[in-house]
């Protein structure tokens, strides 16, 4: 496997608050890499980061020979690069509610990539019907059901072809039915040569479908390695801590 994301040092810090310390972190084509750790642990920052959606401070990311380096996200037009190589899945799926589901997907592609209507629509439809929704590409966001907006987002994050795919929090709103959907659908990505990025508080998801987890803790990665490995036996406090979950934490006092 060849690598589609390594993320080097990386810092982020808001005035006084470091959100992130220093993480060290990379995915391979082919693979579903988990990124998991309590609210507040800094998992949305490093996918934002990655995407070039936020400044970050220190350390160095790279996407498939495309570089981020700290200071202020560069304009847009020095990221088409990044844009082909990158996509992105948001929590709440963030459709624009104006546009078709079909809209929504050529948005990017038209716009950011300079692509004629005719390719994105061709392309956008492609996907739509291999993620079960083309039957939906004339739909707007509040005509469609949860699992049909988050697979019109995946078609969206999958348009400029990308190697690198990263998803925030994909399990948050589905039922086991929808969960295992979603988790071989992924594996169809990842085994087509990309590979995904995975922030998610949701260890039975992670079990049955990733590969490899890295767990952060307070803006640091502390234990990373198989996902089996790392889940059946965690070597740190805080990836025991999380895997109980908030039931079986001491009451703070």
């Amino acid at each position: 496997m060849s690598g589609a994301l390594t993320v080097s040092g990386l810092c982020v810090a808001r005035g006084e608050r470091k959100i992130l310390r220093g993480v060290d972190l990379c995915v391979e084509a082919g693979e579903i890499c988990a990124l998991m750790g309590a609210s507040g642990a800094g998992k949305s920052t490093v996918l934002r980061s990655v995407a070039a959606l936020q400044p970050f401070d220190g350390g160095g990311i790279d996407v498939d020979g495309f570089a981020l380096r700290p200071g202020p996200v560069p304009r847009e037009s020095r990221l088409k690069g990044l844009r082909r190589k990158v996509g992105m899945v948001f929590q709440a799926h963030a459709l624009f509610e104006h546009l078709t589901a079909l809209d929504n997907v050529t948005l990017a592609p038209v716009h950011a990539l300079g692509w004629t209507r005719e390719k994105a629509s061709a392309a956008a439809m492609t996907l739509l019907e291999e993620l079960g929704v083309a039957h939906r590409a004339a739909a707007h966001p509040r005509e469609l059901s949860g699992g049909e907006s988050q697979r019109v987002a995946i078609a969206r994050a999958l348009a400029p072809d990308p190697l690198l795919l990263l998803l925030d929090e994909p399990t948050a709103a589905l039922d086991p039915a929808r969960r295992g959907a979603l988790g071989e659908t992924l594996r169809e990505l990842a085994g087509q040569g990309r590979g995904l990025l995975i922030s998610t508080h949701d260890e039975d998801f992670v079990r049955e479908f990733a590969d490899r987890v890295v767990i952060l803790h307070e803006g640091t990665l502390v234990e990373h390695g198989p996902a089996a490995d790392v889940l059946d036996h965690p070597q740190h406090a805080a990836t025991r801590d999380l895997l109980r979950g908030p039931e079986s934490r001491p009451a703070a006092p």
